[in-house]
């Protein structure tokens, strides 16, 4: 009896702790003030539910209304403006295609500056020209307000896990609250510097990428043409000296790696569209400074081809099937 007795004390203790981790954990919750988050496309869907996951009430908007089907479904309040979503928290983000888009959504007649709060913090993570950073930046100022540019890399995969890496520009001494919300989608946060250093970056490490998975699909299939095995290719490349993360993380090559848009008919991913565009703003920012970027303007020529030969809608990677099918004309 003694024995029962001492069990059901444990019990009770283990149900009153679980009780008070529950209670802090709901204070925890209820403390956090409502983000808003506008754009939710491939990227920006995934880092909103993110949010939500870490407790964070969401206001959402896209001009695209199904769209926020998904994420209204699991908590978020769908707003039918920038305007809108600017009126009801002092919190955003926008995750969205171009400069065009950006300039829209902020500055528009329902933009985000119509009726953004004074000392709201504005985060863009689109991937845009540094400059229209530094406009954004200048008109959110004149309404009291803060914007810091905050482009991501890592791709829809990292989006989801978030694990993605934050490249931000901007006031510094606003770092610490934009790190708090962007940690909640993303395991790296970099302060690059003033407003512009963010896309910067970005613009730089996108130009690599495109490269390095260029000359990933070309080695892979100079490899197949010798009669190597693909995977074989692969692992060697792997623990070689060519390794990088075209070839060990998103391999071009059907077959070779699951989980990568080349294992799905090239479906998901990163459009070559957008990488199109990605090296376009490194093209015009690399004319403006005078900067020689020989293999990057190639790049960018092959990239824009492939949106001209139906590649458009497929991920970057598909660049291993169009050199194969440009063999065959």
């Amino acid at each position: 009896m003694a024995v029962f007795f001492r069990g059901s004390q444990n019990l009770l203790q283990k149900l009153k702790n679980h009780v008070s981790f529950a209670n802090v954990s709901s204070r925890a919750m209820a403390s956090k003030t409502p983000v808003g988050f506008i754009g939710l496309g491939n990227m920006g869907s995934h880092m909103a539910k993110n949010l939500l996951k870490h407790g964070y009430p969401v206001f959402a908007s896209d001009i695209f209304p199904e769209s926020c089907k998904e994420i209204q479904d699991l908590g978020a309040q769908v707003l039918d403006s920038p305007a809108e979503v600017a009126d009801r928290a002092d919190r955003i983000i926008t995750m969205l295609p171009s400069s065009p888009n950006v300039i829209e959504v902020y500055t528009g007649l329902k933009g985000i500056l119509k009726k953004v709060k004074k000392g709201s913090l504005l985060i863009d993570s689109s991937t845009i020209y540094p400059s229209v950073s530094k406009e954004m930046a200048k008109e959110a100022e004149k309404m009291g307000a803060v914007f810091m540019d905050a482009p991501v890399s890592g791709g829809v995969g990292a989006a989801s896990s978030g694990k993605l890496t934050f490249m931000v520009g901007g006031v510094e001494e606003e770092f610490t609250a934009v790190q708090e919300l962007l940690t909640c989608m993303g395991t790296n946060v970099v302060y690059c510097g003033e407003v512009g250093t963010g896309q910067a970056a970005k613009i730089c490490n996108n130009m690599l990428l495109a490269i390095s998975m260029i000359g990933t699909a070309e080695t892979m299939n100079l490899g197949i043409r010798l009669g190597l095995d693909p995977k074989l290719l692969s692992k060697i490349l792997n623990m070689s000296s060519g390794r990088c993360w075209s070839s060990d993380t998103y391999n071009p090559v059907p077959g070779v790696m699951e989980g990568v848009p080349s294992a799905n008919n090239y479906q998901g991913g990163f459009g070559t569209t957008l990488m199109a565009k990605d090296l376009g703003l490194a093209q015009d920012t690399a004319t403006n400074t005078k900067t020689a970027i020989p293999l990057g303007s190639v790049s960018h020529q092959i990239y824009r081809v492939m949106c001209a030969r139906g590649y458009a809608q497929k991920d970057f990677s598909s660049v291993f099937q169009f050199l194969r099918e440009e063999e065959n004309q």
